[in-house]
């Protein structure tokens, strides 16, 4: 099975955990580790936020914009993202593939996941001490308008790696097996001194070390369960250490440039926007009202399932949230109306891939970060590619609910309508009034954020009341978490896209895509099936990191528009990440839906080859995604 964010399993969770007086005593740290981290963290999410606000209030309704505001923003952003990597890793919510570690014997996996712990300690070791020197250099560099060393900013690589590290080292104490934990170091220090005499050699291979380092060793760590960011940040620097002169506080500095973009700082706060709208009770107002219109016709809570998920997507950050907003109140009624468990599943899964593009999404976002694309026209350009996907959605199911029994089901009265309506319409306004303060230009992706989260919270209080306010801190160390194990992958990426950039990779892509022929048509073919297949691994944000930077200009030499070019590239991911047998939001929601995934991988299909067609459509198309521009 392959596992995505909120596995909620640690990594050597196959291993029982001990009980002798050291392991409990590592319990014990861990424990104080963890507590101390989800305090600051929550700290850091309520500055965030208030921090945000007063911004908003002082620029648009004082004319009277904090010149400091967004550097002490971006300061604590960096903390918060550390610190809620941190959280991911003792919480064992770090992206990373499982299923080939899953299908081991118990042994073998036992193993395994003892292996991947090493391994995720010998990375932060590596990374601890380029993080100092790179922490010293920045002390002579003071920030413009707080005056304060950058040091105080970039420590927070320092402290997030060192408590990552104890982390580790407390997990593999407490649960791995001794003879397992001696075979793993034994195995990671055979490779470190095969790495270390082998410079010479690994020299004089050039340009093959890239696919050794970059593609064999990110591949092969995937495939054994490292975290991704782990895979991305160990596999750059084991590169640049034995096989290139650059000094390791480089892979330091990428990360820090990755992870520090102010646009950047929307995730955290789009993640928590879309838990309190969960939270809040706003979605289910949202999926009753969309009830209450069609939900008497054939398919009606079908056509529902995906009206919601068009609504509600985006704006959590995570796939897995928008779905679990969404299931459980149409999930209970579609059985009873006879749906097949693996049908509603393949539903929910296909959905989840028609809804990539619906602003404010996160790889939206991402890729106007890393690529320089208008936001805004991002924005714009993704509502119509997700039109044609819920069209396709729309077809299957009406061809497969032309004989559904409607026996029982009552047509809700034009009064029940008219007051569902009245009931949802504050939560039904607030996706739009995101998207459209964004796309004219109102505010930014950040600030508009900030501003759904204080929405969000006064109407879900004072409206539909049913906010339990003991739910208010662990939402906000999820929000972290999430946001924590998104951004140190962004970071990472980052880093190894910088070792691909300079060894002149981007070049020989370049090169490669343009000599395939077929001029805009072939590119965006060859497109298209890459990310489908980038998608099935590595999810949006770490592809479009990696290869973003390297694509984009291809596609503008092509005469691509980069908002058509970036519609095609994210509706191709959703189609990899939602596709079994290896997507992992597939098997996400399998987990929501609680249905062997077995069951849903046979009725998935259909939705999947509509979704192919429509993927076909928008590439051929490109006015549907830039014709609003």
């Amino acid at each position: 099975m392959t596992t995505t964010l909120h596995d909620g399993t640690p990594a050597s969770a196959a291993t029982p955990i001990r009980t002798n007086a050291i392991a409990r005593a590592a319990q014990r740290l861990e424990s104080a580790i963890q507590w101390s981290t989800e305090l600051l963290a929550v700290c850091l999410m309520v500055a965030e936020v208030s921090l945000l606000l007063t911004n908003v209030v002082f620029r648009y309704a004082l004319h009277d914009p904090l010149v400091w505001g967004d550097e002490l923003a971006s300061l604590l952003f960096i903390w918060l993202a550390m610190i809620g990597a941190v959280i991911a890793l003792q919480r064992g919510e770090h992206m990373r593939l499982t299923t080939f570690v899953a299908r081991m014997a118990p042994g073998a996996r036992a193993l395994c996941n003892t292996l991947t712990d090493v391994i995720t300690v010998a990375f932060v070791l590596l990374l601890i001490g380029p993080a100092w020197e790179y922490a010293q250099e920045e002390w002579a560099i003071t920030t413009p308008a707080l005056g304060i060393p950058n040091t105080f900013r970039v420590m927070s690589i320092v402290v997030g790696a060192a408590l990552m590290l104890a982390i580790a080292a407390l997990r593999l104490t407490e649960r791995a097996a001794p003879r397992d934990a001696a075979k793993s170091i034994a195995i990671v220090a055979g490779l470190a001194a095969v790495l270390y005499f082998a410079r010479p050699l690994l020299a004089a291979l050039g340009t093959f070390n890239l696919v050794l380092f970059l593609v064999i060793g990110v591949a092969t760590l995937v495939a054994i369960g490292v975290p991704i960011m782990v895979a991305f940040g160990l596999s750059t620097l084991a590169y640049l250490a034995s096989a290139t002169q650059a000094p390791l506080l480089i892979v330091v500095s990428r990360m820090d440039e990755g992870m520090s973009g102010i646009i950047l700082l929307a995730v955290p706060l789009f993640v928590l926007l879309g838990a309190l709208i969960e939270a809040m009770g706003m979605a289910r107002a949202m999926i009753r009202f969309l009830a209450s219109l069609i939900g008497h016709v054939r398919g009606g809570l079908s056509y529902v399932l995906v009206g919601a998920m068009y609504l509600v997507s985006g704006i959590s950050g995570s796939k897995v949230a928008d779905m679990a907003a969404v299931a459980p109140a149409l999930f209970p009624e579609m059985k009873n109306r006879g749906e097949d468990e693996g049908e509603l599943v393949s539903m929910l899964a296909a959905s989840g891939a028609m809804s990539e593009t619906i602003p404010p999404s996160l790889v939206l976002i991402t890729i106007g970060s890393v690529t320089g694309v208008s936001i805004a026209a991002l924005f714009t350009g993704g509502f119509m590619p997700a039109v044609i996907g819920a069209l396709a959605m729309v077809a299957v199911i009406f061809m497969k609910s032309r004989r559904q029994s409607l026996e029982g089901v009552r047509k809700a009265t034009p009064k029940e309508i008219g007051r569902a309506l009245t009931f949802a319409l504050p939560a039904v306004i607030l996706p739009f009034v995101i998207r459209a303060a964004v796309v004219e230009g109102v505010a930014t992706a950040t600030e508009v954020s900030a501003i759904g989260v204080a929405y969000t919270f006064i109407v879900g209080t004072l409206v539909y009341r049913e906010f339990d306010w003991k739910r208010l801190y662990p939402i906000l160390v999820e929000a972290a978490s999430l946001s924590g194990a998104i951004l140190i992958i962004i970071g990472c990426a980052t880093a190894m896209a910088w070792a691909l950039t300079q060894s002149g990779f981007s070049a020989h892509v370049a090169h490669l895509m343009t000599a395939l022929g077929g001029g805009k048509t072939g590119f965006l073919i060859v497109s298209a099936i890459a990310f489908v297949l980038l998608g099935s691994f590595l999810e949006g944000i770490p592809a479009i990191v990696l290869f973003g930077p390297l694509l984009f200009p291809v596609a503008r030499a092509l005469g691509v528009h980069e908002v058509h070019y970036a519609m095609v590239v994210i509706f191709s991911m959703g189609l990899g990440l939602f596709a079994p047998p290896i997507g992992v939001g597939y098997y996400a929601a399998c987990a929501i839906g609680k249905v062997d995934p077995d069951r849903a991988m046979k009725r998935i299909w259909p939705y999947l080859g509509a979704l192919i067609v429509a993927l076909v459509v928008i590439a051929a198309f490109p006015w549907l995604s830039i014709g609003f521009l």
